[in-house]
């Protein structure tokens, strides 16, 4: 399926009738689901587009809150090791709601970042967190990753 974001090539494989995307953050072939193809697509975009460095950036982040096991799409880190960034990815036909912001946002009790990114492949939606004031802002345009890190 195209998705509002550049084609990219990727290594697919049939195994039992089923299709795997080979993984280059995680290193292994994963089954491709529709949110998978999202991922796949929107950390591609991260890196080649956006400058996102693939070895700062963890696939299926874990994370515990209130006491419940969940895994973040993505978090991208700063050089020194900060959480920057987390992503979260559904599938192309899920609608982003506010049901899709409140998950990242309880994610980001955990991580702390300062940039949210919930995209279905589709429609991206960028928020910068302001933390002293407890607000944020929607950006129009996903910023660069050098832009991000001299932020820190």
């Amino acid at each position: 399926m195209q998705l509002n974001l550049p084609a990219y090539d990727f290594k697919t494989t049939q195994k039992e009738g089923r299709t795997y995307i080979f993984d280059i953050f995680r290193r292994r072939w994963v089954k491709l689901t529709p949110e998978e193809w999202v991922r796949q697509n929107f950390v591609s975009y991260l890196k080649e587009e956006k400058h996102f460095p693939a070895s700062l950036i963890a696939v299926e982040r874990s994370l515990r809150f209130n006491k419940l096991d969940f895994r973040a799409d993505a978090v991208v880190f700063s050089t020194s090791g900060k959480p920057l960034l987390v992503l979260e990815c559904k599938a192309p036909e899920v609608k982003i709601s506010q049901k899709v912001f409140d998950q990242i946002v309880r994610y980001n009790f955990e991580f702390q970042v300062d940039y949210l990114i919930v995209t279905n492949g589709m429609v991206h939606y960028c928020c910068k967190i302001d933390k002293v004031a407890q607000t944020y802002e929607f950006l129009k345009e996903i910023p660069d990753y050098r832009e991000i890190n001299v932020s820190i």
